[in-house]
């Protein structure tokens, strides 16, 4: 199962909207088949690992890190074709909760007489498809926030000067955290202070990326779509997509080259969980969140932000400089936002922190 989980991040960058998913077959003499889901549209992992089998596979054991499919989409079912191969065990890392297969792919396989097993190593499973369980469990997409400060815990100079506070390793770091993700998500004010690109310049992560690679959406919050012509984000080298306010209107030549959506309001700004909910709806699994202090803190208020993404550089900015967030003043100490870390890197000279909200 190891090597299956293994094979299903080689589906890192391209796989989406479905999610990675790798299989091995194995008999007493060992490992008979592998494969993984390279890309949405193509076959299934299950299906690469079966033809690498062969006729062997009738008796042997698949190990797949996701209950197999039992419905048809884009591809016939991958229950079937493990029914037809005439395996003797299926063992399934975690169970599928898209509705089309919860359940049913192990019911399938099970009726065919198969012994299937499931849990083993269930969370590292579900970890590598951590936006596709919380786009099918809670409607809403995986939120990462990405923020880089100084050691003083700022983000900025007070005049909105910020390039460059970390360097080039965790720079280039960033890029593959965006090529992972589905959609990249800013907002107005950023658009207007820094006019980003927002997309994936991979440089010597191209190789790791691969050719399947799916550049993410661009996802610009703009209530009252202040983003001037020639920027960037209009100009069409990435799918983008402009979220703004019912009353605000979208005919203008300047977004001939995105797409404009109006979105509920919710305190005179848009309502972030009907963002999210819009953003679900379209197949996104893991959002990835580069703004400024505003819209960030506002996140994290709303209770929004699943993964914190946090670069720190040995520099000083001073009081005067940007915030890292802005967020709602607190009474009490028991009111703290607290986070737990799971993972923490050098690069270069700058230290990475991978931090995710504690649960009480």
């Amino acid at each position: 199962m190891a090597q299956a989980l293994r094979l299903a991040e080689r589906g890192l960058y391209s796989t989406q909207p479905n999610p990675r998913v790798g299989c091995v077959i194995a008999d007493s003499s060992g490992v008979i088949g592998s494969g993984w889901h390279q890309r949405a549209g193509e076959p299934h992992a299950e299906v690469f690992a079966l033809r690498e089998a062969g006729a062997r596979a009738r008796g042997a054991t698949a190990y797949v890190t996701l209950e197999p499919c039992a419905h048809y989409g884009r591809t016939p079912p991958c229950a079937d074709a493990l029914v037809a191969a005439g395996v003797a065990r299926v063992v399934i890392a975690a169970e599928d909760p898209f509705p089309q297969v919860a359940g049913r792919g192990i019911e399938k396989l099970r009726a065919a007489g198969i012994v299937v097993d499931t849990g083993l190593m269930r969370e590292p499973a579900r970890e590598l498809n951590i936006g596709f369980f919380s786009r099918i469990e809670r409607g809403r997409p995986w939120l990462r926030v990405k923020l880089a400060m100084s050691l003083d815990g700022r983000t900025a100079l007070a005049n909105g000067e910020s390039k460059w506070i970390t360097g080039e390793a965790a720079r280039e770091d960033v890029q593959r955290w965006r090529a992972r993700s589905s959609a990249i998500l800013t907002g107005s004010g950023t658009v207007l202070a820094d006019d980003p690109r927002l997309t994936v310049r991979l440089g010597a992560s191209a190789d790791t990326v691969g050719a399947g690679f799916i550049p993410p959406l661009r996802v610009v919050l703009d209530r009252r779509l202040r983003t001037p012509s020639g920027s960037h984000l209009l100009d069409g080298s990435a799918p983008t997509l402009l979220l703004h306010a019912p009353q605000a209107s979208a005919v203008d030549p300047r977004f001939a080259a995105v797409e404009c959506v109006s979105v509920a309001e919710h305190d005179q700004a848009l309502d972030l969980h009907a963002v999210l909910a819009l953003l679900a709806e379209r197949g996104c699994n893991e959002v990835h969140v580069e703004a400024g202090p505003t819209l960030c803190g506002e996140l994290f208020a709303a209770g929004l932000v699943d993964e914190l993404l946090l670069y720190v550089a040995p520099l000083l900015l001073g009081d005067r400089a940007r915030p890292l967030l802005c967020l709602p003043p607190l009474t009490d100490m028991a009111a703290r936002w607290q986070l737990r870390t799971l993972d923490q890197r050098q690069l270069g000279s700058d230290i990475r922190l991978l931090l995710r909200p504690k649960i009480s």
